[in-house]
């Protein structure tokens, strides 16, 4: 009987045994993809505080290959290669747009950024009357912050409620009725010149980006007054902060670097009239805001394009509809292949020997560098050296504070911390 038992026992035993490793096996499996859903979640939402991080540490492991990067609200697959980034640079835009991650950038769909939004940057040099307008400054300003800070906000909540939390929000917005309350009249103004020049009347002439806007509109159906207003809107999201940070990280590079000073504040006392006639030239200067920008770039990602279709690049790598496809360009300007000694400041890394020779600079100064160059506007960086120029030619001007950190990051964007100081001391006009 013990023997029976024995075996009976060890019958039962056994396919027990078998059931409880399977279901530890099954258990262990499961644990493994809760571990990784928690694990990518993490990342998530670490992606908001520490992007830039995330997106060169997925560039140095990628090796040129696609790779993901999550957020709470996105799927971002970047694309290193250019051979890949060809391929979305050749995507229809009904596939992969431009237009579409812009409008999710802002969350347009929403009312804080939705109706009487108008302004831009560029009215400060090309509508002098409206830029004398020192309420309207300052609600320019505030009206992107606010606009930034709260777009942000709402795309972090659920989208059953986000419109309606936008609405309670944009009700304690008041900047951009008063930027409207400024530009729509002028819009109006435009727009009923326009009308009389279409049937032979003489008007004035305007050489402003309101202008611009209103000439590069469709012929056959001239846009509104609203309408311009709103394309002055797309322009001001576009440029404002990069325009602005990239300035004020030069002007502290300024500071950290000082023996660029003085070459650079010669080619301005020689070359700057000519420049503000021409709007070329000043290449040690070009160089050094090139320099700037590859070091501290306002955007770790460039090329943005949302999925509004199925995508799938040469290799495989798929994107499903609102995934976005985009390039690491803060890794790429900062890679030893394109850039030696590429965390290195050089100021006039990107000067010819030319330059650099009829400059009668240092030897110091004397630097090589392959082709690869940082793309720009012409625009933008022709303010850019309106502005350093003058600050170079009438002040010296120090960080309080070296050692401190310059900047703090959110998403993929890089801005200046507000409690960098930097001291302007005026130059003597006769030095």
């Amino acid at each position: 009987m013990k023997s029976y038992h024995g075996v009976a026992v060890s019958l039962l035993i056994i396919p027990s045994t078998a059931l409880c490793v399977e279901a530890l096996r099954h258990i262990a499996v499961w644990a493994s993809e809760v571990a990784k859903t928690i694990t990518k979640r993490v990342y998530a939402w670490l992606y908001l505080f520490m992007g830039p991080s995330l997106i060169q540490d997925g560039f140095d492991r990628a090796k040129d290959q696609p790779y993901e990067i999550l957020s709470p609200d996105t799927r971002y697959v970047f694309v290193p290669s250019k051979k890949h980034i060809r391929e979305l640079d050749s995507a229809p835009d009904t596939v992969l747009s431009l237009q579409a991650a812009s409008k999710q950038e802002i969350h347009s769909e929403h009312p804080i950024v939705n109706g009487k939004h108008p302004t831009l940057w560029t009215v400060q040099y090309s509508m002098a009357n409206v830029a004398k307008n020192e309420p309207f400054m300052v609600a320019a300003l505030a009206y992107i912050e606010e606009t930034l800070l709260c777009a942000e906000a709402v795309k972090l909540l659920p989208k059953s409620v986000a419109p309606t939390i936008g609405s309670i929000i944009a009700r304690f917005l008041k900047a951009h009725e008063k930027i409207y309350a400024v530009l729509i009249p002028v819009a109006e103004e435009r727009c009923q010149e326009r009308d009389l020049a279409n049937l032979g009347q003489n008007v004035p002439k305007h050489t402003d980006c309101i202008q611009w806007i209103m000439e590069t509109a469709p012929r056959q159906k001239p846009w509104t007054p609203k309408r311009i207003v709103h394309e002055l809107m797309a322009i001001w999201f576009g440029s404002v902060h990069a325009l602005s940070t990239t300035i004020t990280f030069a002007v502290q590079d300024l500071c950290l670097h000082p023996e660029y000073v003085e070459p650079l504040r010669r080619e301005l006392v020689a070359r700057y009239a000519q420049f503000e006639r021409t709007g070329l030239g000043l290449p040690l200067l070009d160089s050094f805001t090139k320099e700037s920008a590859r070091l501290t770039p306002v955007e770790s990602m460039s090329m943005r394009r949302y999925a509004t279709q199925p995508f799938a690049l040469s290799d495989g790598t798929k994107l499903s509809v609102g995934d976005w496809a985009c390039v690491p360009v803060k890794a790429i300007m900062q890679d030893s292949r394109s850039y030696p000694d590429p965390l290195t400041f050089n100021g006039f890394r990107f000067a010819s020997p030319n330059d650099l020779k009829s400059a009668e600079t240092d030897s110091q100064f004397n630097f090589s560098q392959p082709k690869p160059s940082i793309p720009g506007r012409y625009y933008a960086v022709a303010v850019m050296k309106v502005i350093l120029g003058q600050i170079i030619l009438n002040y010296d001007c120090e960080l309080v504070d070296q050692q401190r950190t310059r900047w703090h990051t959110w998403r993929s964007s890089m801005l200046p911390k507000k409690n960098t100081m930097v001291v302007f001391t005026p130059r003597d006009s006769s030095a």
